[in-house]
């Protein structure tokens, strides 16, 4: 008879480790709730495991790049390894940047390796904000969320800026002769906070170690604070956004654990997230510094770009027509507060405050767990593609130089293409879009209704001809059919006796009260309006009330 086997000590001495934690953080508990934590299964979930991956290639090559990188604007003269710029004076910052590159063995990937991720890091947040905000996941509980988002994409923009205005290099001084305008066209303080910033005139000494500091702590330092906030603490207290359909409810999530499966999952995601940073980073040129030249103040470049997240700025202020205010001997140059001050203010202002003004509009107080299908709610969706239209426009327009060479088009027309475009583009990205989401939702009554065509014609023994239809199962449909709250409820009463309802009494109420009803005009149908009370009305029914509407 065979004796059971006693514990190792390794065993034992990870078991104490345990019960010690344990005694003192009391994270047992945490840590078997967490382990079951479900997490959906829907590819769009791991959009922003993409910007998390990357922040963190960013904060690892960056620390390997601060190991070398000397933020200095002392003149030297350059006796490294790249011929053509021997015996060329530049700055400490240009020609650390050139003995990265060149000197500095795995250097140059390195350096690329950072860019890549920031590009990767800045395009993940961005399409995972596209997603929050089509699917209308930015609703109650996540308002906070949502915030914190929008104010990451704002910091990791800034800080991209920073960090490619380091080397000092023609393209990048470009830039930062681009800031020193804007700075110095803010009224009443526009010079002295210049001189705050540049420590003296433009370009000065200063400007670059003051770009390192912020660009490697004082902004890292606020996204190490607000990215576990985001993606985590918020994230891990609140049930996770998912679909309608294939039984998930507001209450349930459908997916797997977060160990072992979500781990596997993630894991694997984070090596494929490395491998085509890594890829890009080994196969693909980006910013050539050696090629620009260190900054010069009297050079003037063709054609010189932006990295595409600043794109919009350089599209606006190319775009802006040359206006000035005149008064009392003082001069406000609308051709860059507008374009520079006015652009972002309103993107970033109004992405922050628009769950709580949609809100406002829908009266909509309730937990939202099941996200929105884009085709549902066609007024935000229109809006959204308006959004992503203007952006565009402005994205595109900053290479307006670009397409008058390479199309053989005069500058003067791209610019006027430009400014006519972003002025209706809009509007009719809106118009389209919400037609095609009453379209999607027409096909989808439809799919209910009469089912899938086959494209078999059958004679019925009449004479009549029939195409014959296959019904589809509900697992096909459950999307469309599955109970969920709705996205608004009405406001405006109807008068009664001659008394008009206390919300439509003022002109604020009456202009909310017309939002409303315009935003629920269309909405899809839904078998369960969110009132709680009773059992949900049928999917007919509500298909019955749509049509009327």
């Amino acid at each position: 008879m065979s004796t059971p086997s006693r514990p190792t000590r390794t065993a034992k001495a990870l078991a104490e480790t345990g019960r010690a934690v344990d005694d003192r953080f009391g994270a047992a508990g945490f840590g078997r709730k967490a382990m079951r934590k479900a997490f959906p299964d829907h590819w769009s979930f791991l959009l922003g495991e993409i910007a998390l991956y990357s922040f963190a290639i960013v904060v690892l090559t960056g620390v390997y790049l601060t190991l070398f990188f000397k933020p200095s604007m002392t003149e030297v003269v350059y006796n490294g390894s790249y011929a053509p710029l021997r015996g060329v004076r530049m700055s400490e910052a240009y020609a650390s940047t050139l003995h990265i590159s060149f000197d500095v063995r795995g250097g140059l990937l390195m350096r690329q390796l950072h860019h890549w991720s920031t590009i990767i890091f800045l395009s993940a947040i961005v399409v995972h904000l596209l997603r929050n905000f089509f699917t209308g996941a930015f609703r109650k509980p996540r308002e906070l969320n949502w915030v914190i988002g929008v104010v990451l994409f704002m910091l990791v923009m800034l800080n991209g800026l920073f960090g490619y205005s380091l080397p000092d290099d023609l393209l990048s001084g470009t830039g930062i002769r681009i800031l020193e305008g804007v700075i110095e066209s803010i009224p009443l303080v526009g010079s002295y906070l210049l001189m705050f910033v540049f420590g003296g005139e433009f370009p000065g000494t200063e400007i670059i170690p003051r770009l390192y500091v912020t660009h490697i702590l004082f902004i890292p330092g606020i996204l190490l604070a607000l990215i576990p906030l985001h993606a985590i603490v918020l994230t891990w207290r609140q049930t996770h956004t998912q679909f309608p359909g294939k039984g998930s409810t507001n209450t349930t999530v459908q997916g797997g654990p977060f160990f072992p499966v979500f781990i596997a999952k993630t894991t694997a995601f984070f090596l494929w997230t490395f491998a085509v940073t890594a890829l890009l980073a080994a196969f693909f040129q980006i910013n050539p510094i050696w090629l620009f030249g260190p900054y010069d103040p009297g050079a003037i470049s063709a054609g010189s770009q932006p990295d595409w997240y600043m794109g919009f700025l350089e599209g606006a202020l190319r775009i802006m027509p040359s206006w000035e205010i005149n008064f009392w001997g003082h001069t406000l140059p609308m051709s860059v507060l507008i374009p520079a001050l006015v652009v972002p203010g309103v993107l970033f202002v109004g992405l922050a405050v628009y769950p709580f003004l949609e809100r406002w509009i829908t009266g909509d107080d309730q937990i939202h767990h099941l996200l929105d299908r884009p085709r549902d709610v066609p007024a935000r969706t229109g809006i959204g593609m308006a959004g992503v239209t203007a952006y565009g426009l402005l994205w595109l327009a900053g290479a307006n130089d670009i397409i008058a060479k390479t199309f053989h088009i005069p500058l003067f027309w791209t610019t006027w293409f430009f400014r006519v475009t972003f002025l209706l583009g809009p509007i009719l990205a809106f118009a389209i879009a919400y037609r095609i989401c009453l379209g999607l939702q027409r096909r989808d009554r439809e799919l209910l209704e009469h089912g899938l065509e086959t494209g078999i014609i059958r004679r019925t023994p009449s004479g009549e001809y029939i195409e014959v239809e296959h019904k589809l199962p509900h697992e096909e449909i459950a999307a469309i059919t599955d109970p969920r709250p709705s996205p608004a409820r009405a406001l405006g009463r109807p008068p009664e006796a001659g008394v008009e309802p206390p919300e439509t009494r003022s002109r604020l109420g009456r202009v909310r009260v017309a939002l409303n009803r315009r935003f629920r005009e269309d909405l899809a149908a839904v078998p369960y309006t969110g009132d709680g009370e009773g059992e949900a009305p049928s999917l007919r029914k509500a298909l019955e009330d749509q049509k009327e509407r």
